[in-house]
This record gives structure tokens, sequence and C-alpha cells, in this order.
């Protein structure tokens, strides 16, 4: 694929915020006295006509600390097929499409850790844009670590744009959200899409986030990873998890995008809990 300086640009920070998050959670296992590692697999991927269409490397580990973490970064591009171009954002005239990103989802071994999820993206059709987020989702809600969490989030809005974390922390209340059982999939953080105009500005706000993300929850997993737990506890990280596993398959639109873009199945549901139940 031949990629245009902006499309080149983004790739290149999403890869390198990749290696930046990883060598983290590494580090982290090796606090914790684990050899864990992150094993990566390339995948390409065809498109609809037949045509190369991109890949990426999905990176996972599982360890002590982290019970199974997924780190995501993916390039493609081609058309979209039939009805869905015309539920993408300036594709509904023409199904041409380029994407690149990357995914994270964290599930932890200790109920008392938060799990996490994060993805920024950039995306061309006849528009380009900038989307994604981060949301954090403790099966044993702690306030301090919510509000260390919304705190960095909010900095990294703020010094872009005094209306984006407000505005961003609704829509994150709003689309992590399970209708059908009426209760948010975590404590919230920050969602946003269609960010377009200015590139610069744009790119410049997407770093911010996966900064703010890896400035908060390293700490927010170092302050809690060592702490007892109960059975009681592990119990409802479990029956938590389910609704986290619900979620990400009925409503999540990045689940979507990749099942109906021909994307790496394993890389696709990588966001799905090792261990769940439901009671």
């Amino acid at each position: 694929m031949q990629l245009d300086d902006q499309q080149q640009r983004a790739r290149t920070w999403f890869e390198h915020l990749r290696d930046l998050i990883c060598a983290e959670f590494e580090a982290i296992e090796r606090e914790a006295g684990s050899d864990a590692a992150f094993t990566y697999t390339p995948w390409d991927r065809q498109d609809a006509s037949g045509a190369p269409g991109g890949g990426g490397v999905r990176g996972v580990m599982k360890g002590k600390v982290f019970e199974k973490v997924g780190v995501n970064v993916s390039t493609v591009g081609g058309q979209f097929e039939g009805a869905f171009a015309k539920t993408i954002h300036g594709a509904a005239d023409d199904p041409s499409f380029f994407a690149t990103g990357i995914s994270l989802v964290a599930h932890m071994a200790n109920p008392k850790v938060p799990a996490v999820h994060m993805n920024t993206r950039f995306l061309v059709t006849t528009k380009r844009w900038f989307g994604g987020g981060a949301d954090l989702n403790p099966p044993l809600p702690v306030e301090a670590d919510t509000a260390d969490f919304h705190a960095e989030l909010k900095a990294a809005c703020d010094a872009h744009d005094l209306t984006h974390y407000d505005r961003f922390k609704a829509w994150a209340d709003e689309y992590f959200y399970l209708p059908h059982r009426q209760v948010h999939r975590g404590v919230g953080g920050i969602f946003y899409d269609h960010l377009e105009g200015d590139f610069e500005a744009n790119l410049a706000f997407t770093q911010a986030v996966g900064r703010a993300f890896l400035a908060a929850f390293p700490r927010i997993v170092r302050r809690r990873m060592n702490e007892a737990f109960t059975a009681e506890d592990e119990a409802r990280m479990l029956e938590w998890r389910g609704r986290y596993a619900e979620f990400n398959l009925v409503y999540d639109r990045g689940t979507l995008f990749g099942l109906k873009t021909g994307g790496n199945i394993e890389a696709i549901l990588m966001s799905l809990p090792p261990r769940a139940t439901w009671s």
C-alpha cells in the first residue's frame, strides 16, 4: 500500500506508542518477578477486490500481573463492501478507505487492578479524521484510581481545547453503556470521533491521549497489583468480565469494523477476557 505523508505519520506514531506501552507493561511484569513478554504475530489482509489490503501486528502477553493484554496495530485499506460503506463517515458515495490505528485491552490477574481499553485511529475516506479514546473498567472501583485516570485525560484535553474533556467524557459515558443491562461498562474516560480539519492539531491531540494513558494506567497498576484479594473479589471480576464481553460482541464499533473489513479474527477478538462467568 502506498501511504501519503499524513497516513505514514499517523502509522508511525501508533507503532511508536505500541512500543512504549509494551515496554512499560513488560517492566511491570519484571517488577512482579515475572519474565512474561509480548508475542508478536504479523498478519496480512486481502481486500474484497482480491488486491493486497494491508495488515498489522497482534501483540499478546499473559503474565503474573496482566492475565491477558493485547496491543494491536494495523494499517489497512481498500473498499468497503455493500451497505456497510453508508455507515462510515465520508464513504457513502465512494467506498474507498484507509485506516491505521492502535487498539489495546488489558485484563488483569488481580481484581483490585482495573481492566482498561485504549484505542486511537486515523481514517481516510472522502474525509480524513482521528478518533479513539480510553476508558477504565474496574471490577472493584476505587475513587482515587478513577480520579487519577480522568485527571490525566482532562489535562490532555485541556491543553488542546477546553471544550474537549466535557464533550468527550459525556460521549464515553453514552457509548460505553449496555442498554440491555442498563449499566455502564466501567467508570468512563473519553471517546471522540470524526475529529477532522486541522491534521497537525488533531494528530497532536491524539498523541496526547496516548501519552495520558501511558502516564495514568501503569501508575494505577503499580498502586494496586500487590493488594490482597478474596475469592469473592475474583468472582466479582469474572462476572464483570462477562459484561465486558457482552459489550464488545454486541455494541463495539471497532469489533464490527474489523469484521466487516476482513481483519484478522484473533486480533479483532483479542479484547475478550481469558476467563469470564455468567450467573
